[in-house]
């Protein structure tokens, strides 16, 4: 009977060769199920404002102590903590510029219209609150290398082909606030998007979430803080850009100090430069816009 057995099996593999790979895998265990691959969340990309190539001189003299000036209440800037401290980017940034430079370092807090004339004054040496780069106002100050820029950008609601190029976004619905750099900016550049203008960023936002419009346009970081709260709920993400178009803008963020004050102006951007090469730059950006806007 065993013989038997044997030659059947022959018989059977010669007739059907598919049935000898059967045969050899029938005593074998059924393969693992393989595990999904589960790729990690993309990293928040930190901006870069330095060039590698430029050459910044390291302080001919120690600058023993910086007085900086700033306004309060405009966080997440520059604003009085739960616990009493003065906290905010700007003011952890001037904090950690002294720190670099071995310096002491005080912090004064100011109404925003006083800034100028106590610098002027000389209560203060330097200015850290947003004061905007104009041909104007480089009159009055001097300015370190920018350390923060305003980038405008598009978001959609997720899982949608959105492309945000100007081929991209013809014919499509695109929310935007009226009368500001923004509408000015997709008329200019995206012309052949249906812009649908409102009043407000909170009802423009509502209008994409609800799926009324395609897309929105409007400030970065305003777009990073709404997609990491609870009123966008998920809903969204960025699309395109970021546009940095100084012209529309602005240009960005920068220490202001009096115009002559050359000395405290290389220690600053030497300051700068070197908190970006050790990550202490990265630090302070993602501990103030956890969703990176850009």
């Amino acid at each position: 009977m065993r013989q038997f057995f044997r030659l059947f099996l022959i018989f059977l593999c010669l007739s059907f060769p598919g049935a000898l790979a059967y045969a050899q895998d029938a005593g074998k265990a059924a393969p693992a199920k393989a595990e999904p691959v589960v790729s990690p969340p993309p990293m928040p990309h930190v901006p870069n404002f330095w060039d590698p190539q430029a050459l910044v001189d390291k302080p001919a003299r120690r600058i023993v102590s910086i007085r900086f000036l700033t306004s309060p209440e405009f966080p997440p800037f520059n604003f009085i903590a739960p616990d009493g401290r003065l906290s905010g980017f700007n003011v952890d940034l001037a904090r950690a510029i002294c720190e670099q430079l071995s310096a002491e370092c005080t912090i004064q807090l100011r109404p925003f219209g006083e800034l100028q004339k106590a610098l002027e004054e000389n209560r203060g040496d330097a200015i850290v609150a947003g004061i905007g780069i104009s041909a104007e106002s480089r009159k009055a100050f001097g300015f370190s290398h920018i350390y923060l820029r305003f980038p405008a950008r598009f978001v959609a609601q997720k899982g949608t082909a959105i492309t945000a190029t100007a081929d991209g976004l013809a014919d499509k619905w695109v929310a935007v606030v009226a009368g500001t750099a923004h509408e000015a900016y997709l008329q200019a550049f995206f012309g052949d998007a249906l812009v649908a203008s409102y009043k407000s960023t909170d009802e423009a936002l509502a209008a994409l979430k609800s799926g009324k419009v395609d897309a929105y346009f409007g400030d970065g970081m305003t777009l990073g803080f709404w997609l990491g709260g609870e009123t966008a709920g998920g809903c969204c993400v960025f699309a395109g850009g970021p546009y940095l178009d100084a012209s529309y803008f602005g240009q960005g963020m920068a220490v202001a100090m009096a115009p002559g004050n050359t000395a405290l102006r290389t220690a600053v951007n030497y300051a700068l430069r070197r908190l970006h090469e050790s990550g202490r730059y990265e630090e302070l950006y993602l501990r103030y816009f956890p969703v990176s806007f850009f």
